[in-house]
């Protein structure tokens, strides 16, 4: 796997598990569809069972855990098979859990100077989050003048309409959304769905 986050796919798939059964034949979909790193958050119970399950059983997939607030979920994303790490904000504890994993991450920034500490610490890659909510593909393009090294993976309120915006960025190496991943189509099963959407959401970074 490359170092990287942010050069795996231009799309990152962001997906809410309420069932671990479902994570499988979901993953399954999305690698088909040529989405292969896959961001499970650590919203719901079913989680990490889920991201276990992939990382067994998918080997194609790149799992990671989403959502990220301490040490502790750092420590036991690892031990889950989670293959990189991602989380809404930052802590200099969080941080630091984060750098002692190994995996590669991308902790969570939505101001100028979240941006700026961590490139002080040595960190360029970031997840802008909310997307939408903090400024959208104007924040970002503001930014890139200033802070030149920073790279980021918006996430948050993107849409296949507005992501093709943000990946001409200079400053984005990709987005993630879950648009692919409607909860309708996961509770019917409906993997071809899935497939379907995932293709298209590839095919946004062409």
């Amino acid at each position: 796997m490359t170092s990287s986050v942010l050069d795996l796919a231009p799309v990152v798939p962001v997906v809410v598990l309420e069932d671990a059964a479902d994570a499988v034949p979901l993953a399954r979909a999305l690698v088909a569809g040529g989405l292969p790193a896959i961001e499970v958050t650590l919203r719901t119970a079913a989680a990490p069972d889920a991201i276990r399950a992939i990382a067994a059983e998918v080997p194609d997939a790149v799992v990671g855990a989403g959502t990220v607030v301490s040490a502790g979920q750092v420590a036991d994303m690892v031990a889950a098979g989670a293959r990189f790490l991602v989380s809404p904000g930052w802590t200099d504890a969080l941080l630091e859990a984060m750098k002692g994993s190994g995996l590669p991450f991308l902790p969570g920034v939505s101001t100028t100077s979240e941006v700026v500490a961590l490139l002080e610490r040595g960190m360029t890659e970031m997840k802008f989050f909310p997307a939408e909510a903090a400024g959208g593909t104007a924040y970002l393009k503001a930014l890139s003048a200033p802070l030149p090294r920073a790279r980021f993976c918006p996430t948050g309120g993107i849409s296949p309409a507005s992501a093709p915006a943000y990946l001409a960025l200079s400053n984005v190496g990709c987005v993630g959304g879950s648009w692919m991943v409607p909860a309708d189509a996961i509770a019917a099963h409906d993997w071809d769905r899935v497939q379907r959407l995932a293709a298209e959401a590839a095919a946004l970074g062409a």
